[in-house]
């Protein structure tokens, strides 16, 4: 009897010990999403990207890790050091083209997954001052952002197309202190890089009614978007600020969720089935009120690189018409 139960038992031992389970532990995935410094919107959206895909997406685990944000998330995607990052295309495509500021490495191992939220570009000028186009700024002071700062470099690609950077007058102020200037009459227009409604045109119409130009025409006209095609439309409703009484077409940069070339095809898959589910989109609007912009139908606006071969499956399954130039290369 005593010979009969240790068979049994050891019956029972081996059986355990080639589980399923046993097995599925041994498969799961550690990834790593870089987000942004602590507080910023980057950061929102890594975090909410993470938890929502560790609890979802069997056998993978995603932590989220700060960062200097997109610039060094492109760098640090492209090495593999985290497996996916929040970057803008812009330096998704610069990177990719060895054009980063003072780094002229070619960073082609980003592929973009999907589109987050847009920063569109908002240029703000008197009403009263019957200024409907960036093109009768030339002489005129105008606060571009802080120098050095993404709303200062567009600024200066935008102008410069235009052929006017060298004919304004550019002043380098942050947002808060061109409100005050341009209160003042200090200054002519501001531009902002940046979600609407923005607080400092907000406080900068609170004294006189003020207008949006449309820069979308302007750019479309010079040229604009075939040498910066990161750049995308987009429409600012009317009534966004006091005396805007209609739409204003303008450009953005777009946010975009990256990843490496070599993070599995299948996990990708299913990261996106999940995050852009209903309840997956639910999930990221609740952590940021920026991801209301997030949809299927959005999903590749502003795309400036080659998709990730899991994002390309998952949107042509959604009925997306992916342009041969963005289509997977590897």
């Amino acid at each position: 009897m005593t010979k009969r139960l240790l068979v049994v038992a050891l019956a029972v031992v081996c059986i355990f010990a080639l589980t399923p389970m046993d097995q599925a532990h041994a498969r799961k995935t550690f990834l790593a999403i870089g987000g942004g410094p602590v507080g910023g919107t980057f950061n929102y959206f890594a975090n909410a990207i993470a938890i929502y895909l560790t609890k979802n997406v069997p056998n993978v685990e995603v932590s989220s890790e700060g960062s200097g944000g997109s610039a060094e998330n492109v760098k640090r995607v492209h090495r593999h050091d985290v497996a996916f990052g929040i970057a803008y295309a812009g330096d998704i495509f610069l990177g990719r083209n060895g054009k980063l500021p003072k780094d002229t490495t070619q960073y082609n191992n980003v592929r973009p997954l999907a589109y987050l939220y847009g920063a569109p570009a908002q240029l703000v000028v008197l009403k009263s001052s019957g200024i409907t186009s960036a093109k009768q700024l030339a002489g005129k002071k105008v606060a571009v952002g802080n120098a050095g700062s993404g709303a200062a470099l567009s600024a200066e690609r935008f102008f410069r197309t235009l052929g006017l950077w060298d004919k304004i007058q550019p002043q380098y102020l942050g947002y808060s202190a061109a409100a005050a200037a341009f209160k003042d009459r200090k200054i002519d227009a501001f531009w902002v890089l940046v979600g609407y409604p923005n607080a400092s045109i907000i406080e900068a119409s609170t004294q006189d009614e003020i207008s949006l130009v449309n820069v979308h025409k302007d750019a479309q006209e010079a040229g604009f978007y075939d040498v910066y095609p990161f750049y995308s439309k987009v429409v600012i409703p009317k009534g966004t600020y006091r005396g805007q009484d209609e739409d204003v077409v303008s450009f953005q940069d777009s946010t975009f969720w990256i990843a490496n070339k070599n993070v599995d095809e299948e996990i990708v898959y299913k990261a996106l089935k999940a995050i852009f589910s209903p309840e997956g989109l639910a999930h990221m609007k609740k952590a940021h009120k920026a991801a209301s912009d997030m949809s299927i139908q959005n999903a590749i606006i502003g795309l400036s690189a080659p998709l990730h071969k899991g994002a390309y499956r998952f949107w042509t399954e959604q009925g997306l018409d992916i342009p041969d130039k963005f289509k997977p290369v590897d």
